[in-house]
């Protein structure tokens, strides 16, 4: 998705109606939702490929370009004239976001786009032989229950490792995928947990019934301001989160699929995949706006914090 943002200022009432006046100063395009994973990822230095349906429009115009400008490659990006590409337009001032308006199309895809999607992901994985697939979920109806099951099967059959960050609408979809990342958020409307107190234990229960839904392999909940836990049938831990100045906590979540794609799929290592997904997602709340990791940043913080 595209991510536009208006800047301005605010100094007075509208006369119209009891409604902020924001003097608009400049606007600027980023990539957004699944296209801000596949930013954060091509940030860490590794090659990616975005997969998704967008519109034959503007939007999806200004969204190749961002792409070609950051080096991902757009051979598998789907056009459709059934589709708009989803914009998220918010207006901020004085670093707070005072409106978002949202153009876009949620309905699932049909039967035609979904083989063209799925046709496009087999044709990569023979060729290009991914050492990771992300599945980033934001329930826009690309990622249909057809989708989801057969791209995994696929990759469990060529011993590719799947992450999902996932949405309520098809939460319980991504069965036998290697890494289930929801939020707390998420996980509580899943299960409809009133229970307060989310301590160990809980999250060890909430990670049993998930694997009973899922059969995946490991759990990687994010817990907000509390840090991360994670639990890969070898060991169970949270991890607190580090002390930060937080501007802005919009694309924290693709910032820490992104991340912990890369360091299992490098390390096979649980704990140090959710030790530096936890730093890196700490790390970009302190900019304002959707903005990927910073490599650099994120090694010096990974060599004196763990």
């Amino acid at each position: 998705m595209l991510d536009t943002y208006w800047w301005g200022n605010v100094d007075r009432i509208s006369p119209e109606a009891p409604v902020p006046v924001v003097a608009l100063k400049k606007k600027d395009h980023r990539l957004g939702g699944a296209a801000n994973v596949a930013l954060n990822v091509k940030a860490l230095g590794a090659k990616v490929s975005i997969f998704s349906v967008i519109g034959s429009d503007d939007e999806g115009i200004v969204l190749e370009k961002l792409f070609r400008e950051e080096g991902i490659s757009t051979e598998y990006l789907l056009k459709s004239n059934k589709r708009i590409t989803t914009n998220k337009s918010r207006i901020i001032s004085r670093n707070q976001q005072m409106l978002r308006l949202d153009a876009e199309i949620t309905k699932e895809l049909d039967v035609a786009d979904e083989e063209r999607l799925i046709s496009a992901v087999t044709k990569f994985i023979v060729t290009e032989q991914p050492q990771v697939m992300i599945f980033e979920d934001y329930n826009k109806g690309v990622l249909t229950p057809e989708v989801i099951k057969r791209v995994i099967e696929l990759c469990n059959q060529k011993n590719i490792p799947t992450t999902v960050d996932p949405k309520r609408k098809n939460f319980f979809s991504f069965r036998h995928a290697s890494i289930f990342k929801p939020n707390l958020k998420e996980v509580r409307e899943a299960f409809n947990i009133i229970e307060e107190n989310i301590d160990k234990p809980v999250l060890e229960d909430i990670h049993s019934q998930l694997k009973k839904e899922l059969s995946h392999s490991i759990s990687l909940i994010t817990l907000s301001e509390k840090g991360i836990f994670y639990e890969d049938g070898n060991g169970a831990k949270i991890i607190p989160a580090h002390v930060r100045n937080i501007a802005d906590v919009s694309g924290a979540g693709d910032t820490v699929i992104a991340v912990a794609s890369l360091v299992y799929a490098a390390t096979r290592d649980t704990e140090l995949m959710a030790e530096v997904a936890n730093l890196a997602g700490g790390i970009v709340c302190e900019d304002v706006g959707t903005v990927a990791i910073d490599k650099a940043k994120l090694l010096v913080e990974c060599e004196s914090l763990l």
